[in-house]
């Protein structure tokens, strides 16, 4: 029968005597833990951010009309042309309508689906900006404010003023930040706007939009879904656009699929509209985890070459161990015992530093024109990322240890006094 209490004791005054060693080896561990759990919080918290910047604002499913090529064209009604092979030059788009038909209707139909959290119609259209003799070419979107910001999370995008703001004000507007800068215009000036079709409405400033994305906040705005409709001349069912919000963002591609053969419109799913970005963020994700998992590594083999060297100075104290009737399993024992000691130290204050790090992150000022709404620098604070750690100090501890407690279980007390 194994007596751990000895063995520990054993291990434990093999520890304090060469404590230089077993500092620096359970040093190793820590800032190897410290440094693995700062790394991964702080760039899981940076990719999660740059993640939220796009996908926040991208729906799940977009519906719209889209202007392409007729997939039919006349020659092909010809029975008489069909086993022969159809050489058409400048194919011109067919004739559509930019509002969806029957809008309304679908958006009531897709909200009594289960698995749709919203569905919100929006109106775009390309207008002028007109300020003194200024004048700009951008686009204006009607959309309903505090159904936005519930679903999409606008007001994270509003550096002055609220969804409420446009909500509540009549002929209110949205403006981009980067429109308004070019311009000199503050909330509560008013700014023209004409449609390509002609006209020129006044629209009162209530906030100022910023994305994170400058092209864009260069030429977009929102108003109210009425306004738009009013400033275009169109019924109130007049709706050119359907972002939709689903609860599991994985049935986005099918059901956009179903949408399109169901409603004769375009739908296009947040996977394939962000493809490009999606590759990004698995790129950066994968070298998070290998330089993360890296540095563990490495601190394990520290913890080896200690353990390694230990032995090697306690030959006498395993040879007098071996004759004094402890067998070849506790002597393995002892040294897989300091392993796991060390490991288990060294962890619990790896965590502990990596704790108070990602906190000293977390309050460093982050200001960029970019991103107004980001204060300070971004951290996730996923506690399975301190339990991953632990665990991988201790699988790494105890293989280190493993290796190197073979080697002194094996070795000959008898060859080892006769050399004395």
């Amino acid at each position: 029968m194994i007596n751990w209490k000895v063995i520990l004791t054993i291990a434990k005054t093999h520890l304090l005597t060469k404590i230089k060693q077993t500092a620096t080896a359970a040093l190793g561990v820590t800032f190897g833990i410290g440094a693995y759990i700062t790394l991964v919080c702080f760039m899981t918290g940076l990719n999660a951010m740059l993640d939220n910047l796009i996908l926040n604002q991208t729906p799940h499913i977009h519906m719209y009309n889209e202007i392409e090529p007729s997939q039919k064209q006349p020659i092909s009604l010809y029975d008489d042309l069909e086993n022969s092979m159809h050489i058409i030059h400048s194919i011109k788009p067919k004739i559509t309508q930019e509002k969806i038909h029957n809008a309304l209707p679908i958006i009531s139909y897709l909200e009594e689906n289960e698995n749709v959290r919203g569905a919100l119609p929006q109106v775009k259209t390309q207008i002028f900006y007109l300020a003194g003799s200024i004048e700009l070419g951008g686009n204006l979107t009607g959309i309903q404010p505090l159904e936005e910001a519930a679903l999409f999370n606008m007001d994270d995008y509003i550096v002055e003023g609220s969804a409420e703001d446009l909500h509540t004000t009549d002929n209110g507007i949205l403006l981009g930040i980067g429109i308004a800068e070019k311009m000199s215009l503050k909330v509560g000036d008013r700014v023209q706007v004409s449609p390509i079709n002609g006209g020129l409405f006044p629209l009162k400033i209530v906030g100022f939009y910023q994305s994170g994305i400058a092209d864009l906040d260069a030429i977009q705005s929102f108003t109210t879904l009425k306004t738009v409709q009013r400033i275009l001349g169109k019924a109130q069912n007049y709706v050119t656009d359907i972002n939709i919000k689903l609860k599991d963002i994985n049935e986005a591609a099918p059901m956009s699929k179903i949408i399109e053969k169901q409603f004769d419109v375009k739908a296009i799913d947040i996977n394939t509209a962000n493809a490009q970005f999606e590759t990004g963020t698995t790129i950066r994700n994968l070298i998070t985890y290998a330089v993360s998992i890296t540095l563990l590594i490495v601190a394990g083999f520290g913890i080896y070459n200690i353990l390694n060297m230990l032995i090697y100075e306690k030959m006498n104290d395993i040879a007098i161990l071996k004759a004094t009737g402890f067998s070849g399993k506790d002597v393995q024992l002892i040294f897989m015992s300091q392993a796991m000691i060390i490991g288990f130290v060294g962890g619990v204050l790896g965590l502990l530093l990596g704790f108070v790090f990602t906190h000293i992150i977390n309050t460093i000022p982050f200001q960029t024109e970019a991103l107004p709404t980001v204060e300070t620098y971004p951290i996730n604070f996923n506690p399975w990322f301190y339990v991953i750690g632990f665990t991988f100090a201790m699988i790494s501890t105890f293989l280190a240890g493993y290796l190197p407690s073979i080697k002194a279980k094996k070795i000959d007390p008898v060859r080892i006094i006769r050399g004395q």
